[in-house]
């Protein structure tokens, strides 16, 4: 069966891809594929193999689950939207889950009015709506499964760095939690080679300085590890990045000086790990990424701002993917 035939196709580039280098979005792509193809195909053949009504029934009850499973993820991402805006003010960073709930719940509204009034043009646009959300929905669940497979690889080899990635300082100078999740993180995986590798890696705590900051985030976090009885002789200081490719930039440069055939693990949280992996392959790091706890009502709007990044950093291919659907969508209502 086709099908059948495509979703193994899928595995087996997911698999070539995995083993090429773990930290490329095709391999999210090719297990997303793989996983919905062979899930259409059982369900096509469980529908043909029922007696009598039971496929209609099956239909109908997809449909249902399908619907409220949707709705109660838009009320879910409202919800947590306001507390993200409650807790941690109303930047557009922490609007996203509010904006996404909010936006289900839009494209349904259009759906059912297009259905209910028949008008084309209305059709058209709730078609291609819907057909244009349905791929970033896809694309998005891609990003999160696989991530989620990718951060709960364990580091193996032996490390020659770990890196630790800023994020911001509280008042201009004390480390928040987030960060601190990241710092006790990358300790542990330090504490962890010398218990199974018999070695000290060096620990690369990375991040400049902000406007609103008294002194580069690397500064505090060193002074952070240090009071907690972390040896300084240890620690090296990368105190001139600003975003996530030049941590990993900056980072490789200090690596590369001392030591040109090194590897590492860079430590961020977990939300954060699918993308910065994909950042340090493009920037060329040897090394694995690894996540650290966040606190859970932070999750899905953080998680939708690194998706959105993402996405963005592949803004023509995904614009010429929108075109195509859209086109594919138009000539097929009308």
């Amino acid at each position: 069966m086709l099908i059948y035939a495509l979703a193994a196709v899928s595995t087996l580039l997911f698999a070539l891809g995995v083993l090429n280098d773990p930290r490329r979005f095709s391999n999210a792509v090719f297990l997303g594929l793989a996983v919905a193809l062979l899930t259409i195909g059982l369900i096509g053949e469980a529908v043909k193999a029922a007696p009598g009504p039971v496929p209609e029934l099956i239909r109908v009850t997809l449909i249902v689950v399908l619907v409220a499973a949707v709705t109660l993820l838009a009320c879910y991402l409202i919800g947590n939207g306001v507390r993200m805006v409650r807790k941690e003010g109303r930047r557009l960073g922490n609007l996203l889950s509010l904006l996404a709930g909010t936006g289900i719940l839009a494209v349904g509204a259009l759906l059912l009015v297009a259905i209910s009034t028949g008008l084309r043009p209305l059709s058209i646009a709730a078609g291609i709506t819907f057909v244009l959300v349905s791929y970033f929905a896809f694309l998005f669940v891609c990003f999160i499964g696989y991530g989620f497979l990718y951060g709960r690889v364990k580091v193996r080899r032996p490390l020659d760095y770990v890196i630790v990635l800023g994020s911001g300082l509280i008042g201009g100078k004390r480390v928040p939690p987030l960060l601190a999740s990241r710092l006790e993180r990358g300790r542990a995986v330090w504490e962890g080679q010398a218990t199974l590798h018999g070695r000290t890696p060096i620990l690369i705590t990375s991040g400049g300085q902000g406007p609103d900051e008294d002194l580069p985030e690397s500064h505090a976090m060193a002074q952070y590890l240090v009071e907690r009885g972390f040896p300084e002789d240890f620690i090296v200081r990368e105190d001139k990045s600003r975003t996530t490719e030049e941590n990993l930039r900056y980072s490789k440069a200090i690596m590369e000086l001392s030591h040109p055939d090194y590897h590492c693990a860079v430590v961020t949280n977990n939300f954060h790990v699918f993308r910065s992996a994909l950042v340090a392959r493009a920037t060329g790091v040897r090394g694995q990424v690894l996540g650290s706890p966040t606190a859970r009502y932070f999750l899905p709007s953080a998680t939708l701002r690194e998706f959105t990044a993402v996405v963005m950093s592949r803004k023509l291919l995904n614009a010429a993917a929108c075109v195509l659907l859209a086109q594919q969508c138009w000539a097929t209502i009308w």
